[in-house]
């Protein structure tokens, strides 16, 4: 067995039509330049959230309280996404197809990738929300279609039910070109954001000394530390995890640390500082919506490269998970393209309908539930190493390894009871909540995997496999 070596899962009909390989390795002639992969992740983060976070912080702290706030918090996500990212170039899988060799086995990563596609798809939706009403709010020539509520009490008018539409099939249509289209559009719209944002900002802030900033004291009510690291830290902790379904591009982990560092400081740096001096020169925590006010043409720049570099990667992950679910419960590999569209139309009508305002409850619990997977999937790689040398052997084929666990009980427990520690340090405001699941978890499915191969006296604990991959 030791010496065996390992077949390879038939190709599928799916990579003749899939560009994006949501069932399959990337290819090492499809690996993308660097700096392509570089602009998705700062558009990924630099965003008018981000701005709203910065200025949340700038409200309550000092300009260098927030910094160092910032800073610890982008080195805990940092650390996450070099991890998960660096796994992801070298075997070039989503994070949800990677889940079923670092940990979940098939049936786990169905479980995984249904939670990422609907978390993801939801923020998508939200996301559409804040985007139609903004280009509403900005644009002149839809007011004809008026500004009264279509059903009272949900702020739906026409003007912003049409751009709904066109903001989330446009988002969709540039998704279903896949990950070379995506990258095109944050190369000039990533860009365009910065300098909107540093136009705007300077606007706003004429007339006031950056040094006076630099020392005055917040506008608002004090904040800890801790609140605002996990504000920081919590804010992108889901998109941190996400970050494989892009960085398998990559050639290595080399370029996935440079890719996160770079990213981190442009994007979490960059945009709450700049936020952080419009919050104390303004002294209130609604920047965003002065920049906009008083900007023009710059508002609008903002507020479409900021919306569209976000949340065309929340559709483009939620359909990679999507994939891995289907595959994993019927053992079919569907049209990657196909479930782009149904997840866009999906989003663009709840968004439209302004259901989805209702589920951001929902939303944010999904997200305690992601951070676990993390949590185990790197123990699963990089410490216990269990699946490795079929993904090395299966790696040199330029395939799937044939054999896959059907189920780990033990990372499926271990993944509720993270789910649960992060949902009771949220109730309790202890820590991080997502940071406190994702280092439990795998601290704890390190140690209870480790009892176990002792007691079966085995040095790597497996559970039953299937041939049945794809």
């Amino acid at each position: 067995m030791a010496t065996e070596k390992v077949e390879l899962a038939e190709n599928t009909d799916t990579q003749d039509i899939d560009i994006d390989y949501s069932l399959s390795r990337v290819p090492d002639d499809a690996k993308q330049p660097f700096w392509r992969i570089l602009f998705i992740r700062i558009g990924a983060i630099c965003c008018v959230s981000q701005l709203m976070l910065g200025a949340a912080l700038g409200f309550g702290m000092t300009f260098f309280d927030a910094f160092l706030a910032t800073l610890f918090g982008s080195v805990l996500l940092q650390v996450v996404s070099w991890a998960l990212g660096t796994a992801a170039a070298h075997e070039g899988l989503s994070t949800s197809l990677l889940s079923r060799w670092a940990g979940l086995g098939k049936g786990g990563s169905a479980v995984f990738g249904g939670v990422v596609a609907i978390s993801m798809v939801g923020w998508f939706g939200v996301q559409n929300c804040v985007f139609g009403q903004g280009m509403a709010d900005i644009i002149p020539f839809t007011d004809f279609l008026g500004t009264e509520e279509l059903i009272a009490g949900t702020g739906i008018t026409g003007e912003y039910v049409l751009w709904a539409i066109i903001t989330g099939i446009g988002i969709t249509l540039l998704v279903v070109f896949g990950i070379k289209a995506i990258a095109n559009f944050a190369t000039i719209f990533v860009p365009l954001f910065v300098i909107a944002v540093i136009w705007s900002a300077a606007i706003v802030l004429q007339g006031h000394s950056l040094g006076e900033l630099v020392v005055a004291a917040p506008p608002g009510p004090e904040m800890g530390m801790g609140a605002a690291i996990t504000m920081v830290a919590g804010g992108f902790i889901a998109g941190a995890i996400c970050t494989p379904d892009y960085a398998r591009y990559l050639k290595n982990g080399t370029q996935v640390f440079w890719m996160t560092l770079i990213g981190t400081f442009l994007g979490e740096l960059g945009m709450n500082l700049i936020a952080v001096l419009l919050a104390n020169a303004m002294g209130t925590e609604n920047v965003v919506d002065i920049m906009m006010g008083t900007s023009g043409v710059i508002g609008v720049i903002i507020v479409v490269a900021s919306t569209v570099k976000l949340n065309d990667i929340n559709l483009y992950s939620s359909s990679l998970g999507f994939a891995t679910m289907l595959n994993a419960l019927f053992n079919k590999a569907l049209s990657r393209n196909t479930l782009v569209w149904i997840l866009g139309i999906a989003g663009t009508v709840l968004s439209v309908v302004g259901i989805i305002n209702y589920f951001t409850g929902f939303l944010s619990l999904l997200g305690v539930a992601i951070p676990p997977v993390a949590g185990i999937m790197v123990v699963d790689y990089f410490i216990l190493r269990r699946s490795r040398k079929i993904l090395d052997e299966s790696r040199a084929e330029g395939g799937l390894p044939k054999r896959v666990e059907n189920w780990n009980p033990v990372a499926l427990i271990i993944w509720v009871v993270g789910f649960a520690i992060g949902e009771v340090s949220s109730i309790f405001n202890i820590g991080i909540p997502g940071l406190n699941s994702l280092v439990l978890a795998g601290i704890l499915y390190w140690i209870v995997m480790k009892l176990m191969a002792s007691a079966k006296h085995v040095d790597v604990l497996m559970f039953k496999e299937t041939d049945e991959v794809l």
